[in-house]
């Protein structure tokens, strides 16, 4: 690692970081742009609930994936960035807040890209993005073994603003089509900078970066319960199914928070070090975050069915839950547990409690037995990784 300047030096040439720097932990800018960015998750899981209960499933599971890949590829830019070129000093802060005011411009425009006006979201996504770019070139700069992979993020990235611009002029029948092509061009960007020259992130802390993220995503989702559970105590005659339906979303809740921190998320990362895995893992948890965000508005529809305010059947309100928890389980058993894992029951059990979750949703109590589901697996991977406690 390049020797650091006096810690309140105001500017710092922005050096590669060591991969291997010790006790490297998220820090407390880190920190608030995390905490800034689940705003805007969490107006994504209120516009997702209320499409939801209005009978707008396929738009409203459209749009939400759309808004929360603005949200997460903002987010999970700046985290690698971060991870590889932090120097804190006074530029880079003020870059990073920039970045931080672009997402909130993302959440302030949740709702009116719900409603196929996308002139604010882009503003907000651009204005993340641009940010960024001055700190490739800042990198590009001062860190002369960096300096092509640097670049070429600066033109990627730059090249996409460009389009994601254009966007706003498209017909609307070929947006959907062109948001994919857009998007996979974003996510090109890395893969073709990273090719040339990789980049010098720390395992550990992208582990923790990401452990972060899923914990303050967790809880969105027991904020919008609590919420749903509150609004539904309002109406006489729904206690007790409302104190049953809150118990089992909390045993749900903390069933997922079990299963994907079992195991350290930089294990991966370092056992089978490269860009497929590093790529694979990083984008992979876009599923993770997603599906997490979506459990919270599929909860507030399953305590609107309970309550009678949701005109729609018992399935078609099971499966705002359920399919968000399927995929959770299935995202975190690919990422982080693997199918060739030398655990079989674990291996297994994974896809197979997905799958049993999603027949839950045809029960007459689908929310109590997905997390009756989810806490048998927590059981299982507790025995079957830690064996019987000592005597």
């Amino acid at each position: 690692m390049t020797e650091q300047l006096p810690h309140r030096a105001w500017y710092r040439p922005m050096r590669s970081r060591d991969s291997g720097e010790h006790h490297r932990v998220a820090t407390p800018l880190e920190l608030l742009f995390d905490l800034c960015f689940v705003v805007a998750v969490g107006q994504a899981a209120a516009a997702l609930h209320h499409a939801l209960t209005e009978g707008h499933a396929a738009h409203g599971v459209s749009s939400f994936a759309m808004v929360f890949f603005a949200i997460w590829w903002g987010w999970l830019n700046f985290s690698w960035f971060a991870s590889a070129f932090d120097t804190d000093d006074v530029p880079y802060r003020l870059a990073t807040l920039v970045q931080i005011a672009g997402g909130l411009t993302v959440a302030a425009a949740v709702s009116s890209a719900f409603e196929g006006d996308f002139r604010l979201m882009v503003a907000g996504y651009v204005l993340m993005r641009l940010a960024l770019v001055f700190q490739w070139l800042r990198a590009a700069r001062s860190d002369p073994g960096c300096r092509p992979a640097a670049l070429r993020y600066a033109i990627g990235i730059t090249a996409v603003q460009v389009l994601w611009v254009s966007y706003l002029w498209l017909p609307h029948g070929v947006r959907v089509a062109a948001f994919v092509v857009f998007a996979v061009l974003e996510m090109g960007v890395p893969i073709w900078a990273e090719r040339r020259q990789g980049t010098t992130w720390h395992p550990h802390h992208i582990a923790e970066r990401y452990g972060l993220f899923t914990l303050i995503v967790l809880g969105e989702v027991i904020l919008g319960a609590t919420n749903a559970v509150k609004e539904g105590a309002a109406e006489p005659g729904h206690g007790g199914a409302l104190i049953s339906l809150a118990a089992a979303a909390l045993v749900l809740v903390f069933s997922m928070w079990w299963l994907y921190f079992d195991r350290p998320g930089h294990t991966r990362l370092v056992r089978r070090p490269g860009m497929f895995t590093s790529m694979s893992w990083g984008y992979g948890h876009y599923f993770i975050f997603a599906s997490v965000a979506a459990v919270g508005a599929g909860l507030e529809v399953a305590v609107a069915y309970d309550t009678g305010t949701l005109h729609l059947g018992g399935v078609a309100a099971a499966l705002p839950t359920t399919v968000p928890v399927a995929v959770f389980l299935l995202s975190v058993w690919l990422l982080h547990i693997g199918p060739t894992n030398e655990c079989r029951p674990i291996a297994v059990g994974f896809p197979v409690t997905a799958v049993l979750v999603l027949a839950a949703s045809f029960t007459p109590a689908p929310i109590h037995v997905t997390a009756g589901l989810a806490a048998a697996l927590v059981v299982l991977t507790v025995v079957a990784t830690h064996g019987s406690p000592r005597r």
